[in-house]
């Protein structure tokens, strides 16, 4: 890239600003995102010091918006090796947020910045990706699909997006990293911490190649709401959202009401009617809000390009039979399988025509299922072995 085509390095007070403003007001709110798209980063920040704002916004932003900490957040962050992502970065994913603009639902609103870890360019990734999510308490055959539908999508090229947690995050992640694509965790913490702790490796490992997101600031320690805040922007950064385990009530089914509310396929894997565990992906199903995949082909279709990313119809397994006229398929039914029997005796039993059981029995000759001996008929003698 030469100088002339080199982007321009986001002005410095735009980031403080949007570092505090990060701070000092509690995500998600409209009022803040409103105010920043009326003003800018910079005076919307000032105002907001001076308590110039409106009062619903001066109100949440009460606690906060005395102490300006954002010198400090980014010198921490940095240390953590993270940077502060902003919408006027051209790797903010603008495309994938502008779906809060049309979103209904006040809770949805987009983040002022993210805090990035990692080399890769989250807008890229974004383009081409899928949201995995799933119960904690995920059963092998979850852990084993996660993690193979992850890796089938990763070799493909598309980004694997996931939270991090227990079961079934930490599957869809591993599964990515095992094929060598790439993975993004959103957290719901700071960017100098890690959670789950036991996470750490992983963490380190998708920081590696891919991306940690999180718009929490530095030492900000994760909360139940926290963690139901994070979902929206699992929703909103993959082309489609797969829920691969789910109880009746967990927090993967808010990424997936998120996910629709945003507009997003969402896409749910069956499991055993007698699983507690896949009660919420039958009753997406069931109710239409996703749709039913049962391979990682399917997944590719649903978030892929039109017309290139078909999922290859099936191939049902072929039989010797298969293409029999009904009346050769009656024949052939009637052979005996040990005693033999003559061809009349077989029209007797198939109630076909003997002219027609001789064409039959030709046929099935040929294809190697009747045998001829000493004028009686039978089927081939099973051979077992090689």
């Amino acid at each position: 890239m030469t100088a002339a085509t080199a982007p321009v390095p986001v002005p410095e007070e735009i980031i403080r600003a949007r570092a505090y403003l990060l701070r000092t007001v509690e995500p998600p709110s409209r009022l803040l995102v409103h105010l920043v798209e009326r003003h800018g980063p910079v005076e919307a920040a000032d105002r907001l010091r001076r308590g110039a704002v409106p009062g619903a916004l001066l109100e949440r932003a009460a606690a906060r918006r005395g102490t300006d900490t954002s010198e400090a957040d980014l010198a921490i962050a940095a240390a953590a090796g993270a940077r502060l992502l902003v919408p006027e970065d051209p790797q903010w994913p603008g495309w994938q947020f502008a779906a809060f603009g049309t979103a209904r639902r006040a809770d949805l609103a987009p983040p002022v910045a993210l805090w990035a870890r990692g080399p890769a360019d989250p807008s890229a990734l974004a383009d081409r990706s899928v949201t995995v999510v799933g119960a904690r308490g995920a059963t092998r055959y979850g852990l084993h699909a996660a993690a193979d539908f992850a890796s089938v999508l990763a070799r493909s090229g598309v980004a694997v997006f996931s939270g991090a947690a227990f079961g079934i995050d930490a599957a869809a992640h591993r599964g990515a990293l095992a094929a060598g694509g790439r993975t993004v965790a959103v957290l719901a913490c700071g960017p100098d911490r890690v959670y789950p702790a036991a996470h750490a490796g992983l963490i380190e490992r998708i920081a590696a190649t891919g991306l940690v997101l999180t718009e929490y600031p530095p030492g900000a320690t994760p909360g139940r709401l926290r963690f139901l805040v994070r979902n929206r922007l699992l929703a909103a950064l993959g082309a489609g959202c797969l829920v691969v385990e789910a109880g009746h009530r967990s927090g993967s089914r808010r990424t997936a009401s998120d996910s629709v509310a945003l507009g997003r396929p969402l896409m749910a894997l069956p499991g055993a009617v007698t699983s507690a565990m896949s009660v919420g992906c039958h009753e997406l199903v069931r109710s239409g809000q996703a749709e039913l995949v049962g391979r990682p082909e399917d997944v590719l279709e649903t978030i892929g390009r039109l017309g290139v990313d078909l999922a290859p119809e099936r191939v049902a397994e072929r039989r010797p039979t298969d293409g029999l006229a009904p009346g050769t398929l009656a024949v052939h039914d009637a052979l005996p399988a040990r005693a033999a029997c003559s061809a009349r005796r077989l029209g007797e039993i198939a109630g076909v025509a003997p002219d027609a059981v001789r064409i039959a029995l030709v046929e099935l000759e040929g294809r190697g299922l009747a045998e001829y001996h000493r004028g009686l008929w039978q089927r081939p003698a099973r051979r077992d072995g090689p």
